[in-house]
């Protein structure tokens, strides 16, 4: 199964459970009037989306090259990725103001064993998709499958405290219900705040990582036929990067030779670090009166 395959079955499995969870939670909340079930049954709707932004995404960032897009179809999961977030944010923001209310009014609802039920169903659900996705992430790097295990992850989080509210409530303690809610709210805002902010710096071509930079330059550093190295740049190519640089060789040295270590280099980035997907290298010739410094 490749990675494409394998986000792509994650998104339908998502989106399905998710189908069943609001359906529970809209059910339980729409007869007991908790504003905490009301606010994770809206969670679950967004994860809806989510999923289906996931499985869209997917589809068109699998596309291979073509005339029109030589490198690919890769920054379609960052556009996804923020359409995400926006319609996650924009909930949240929903969610947020219907808690305070809540709050304000000290609205109290009918206790039901169902809210019980619909949460740990829903935590168990929850965390068996987290742990099924974050595999995935970890083995293909896909922003889409990270945004996605996130989610799911921090639902387990929310449902467990709905589910120490619902327990409260049956001691006639209300309110938690409505701070419950106003927690759910203000954590999706976060969560998806730092997903858009992160898709966002792919698609405004952010630079490689200093880490991942110090490793090219270490590789570069064994080869003593290299003098100097300038013009480094980097570009994001979907969920890996093409980078440029040019370096300089002793100018005796053959073309045929020269470009031989280029390739060389070229094959040993790719081939020991995974973010990178492609390496151009230009070759100059190093004289006396040159600097010999890199950056």
């Amino acid at each position: 199964m490749n990675r494409y395959t394998s986000t792509k079955r994650a998104g339908m499995l998502g989106m399905i459970c998710n189908i069943f969870l609001m359906i529970i939670k809209g059910i339980v909340s729409f007869v007991t009037g908790s504003q905490a079930m009301m606010a994770d049954a809206f969670n679950s709707a967004g994860d809806i989306f989510s999923s289906l932004m996931t499985f869209i995404g997917n589809k068109i960032s699998s596309k291979p090259c073509d005339e029109d897009h030589n490198l690919g179809h890769g920054k379609a999961e960052y556009i996804y990725s923020m359409l995400i977030s926006i319609s996650m944010i924009l909930m949240s923001l929903f969610l947020l103001k219907d808690s305070i209310c809540s709050l304000i009014n000290n609205k109290t609802y009918e206790f039901s064993i169902w809210l019980i039920v619909v949460c740990l169903i829903t935590i168990i659900t929850k965390l068996i998709l987290y742990f099924y996705t974050n595999k995935l992430y970890k083995k293909y790097t896909n922003l889409l499958l990270k945004a996605n295990s996130k989610d799911h992850f921090y639902d387990s989080i929310i449902t467990t405290l709905n589910l120490i509210s619902c327990i409260f409530s049956i001691y006639g303690i209300y309110f938690l219900d409505g701070v419950v809610g106003t927690i759910i709210s203000i954590w999706i805002l976060i969560v998806y705040i730092k997903i858009f902010i992160e898709s966002y710096d792919v698609l405004m071509d952010k630079s490689i990582s200093i880490e991942t930079k110090n490793k090219v330059f270490k590789i570069i550093d064994k080869h003593e036929e290299v003098k100097k190295v300038i013009h480094f740049n980097s570009t994001p190519v979907g969920y890996k990067y093409q980078i440029s640089f040019t370096i300089y060789v002793d100018g005796n040295m053959s073309t045929f030779k020269s470009h031989e270590i280029a390739n060389k280099l070229e094959k040993e980035i790719i081939k020991e670090i995974d973010d990178i997907y492609l390496v151009i290298i230009h070759v100059n010739p190093y004289g006396e009166g040159d600097k010999k410094w890199v950056y």
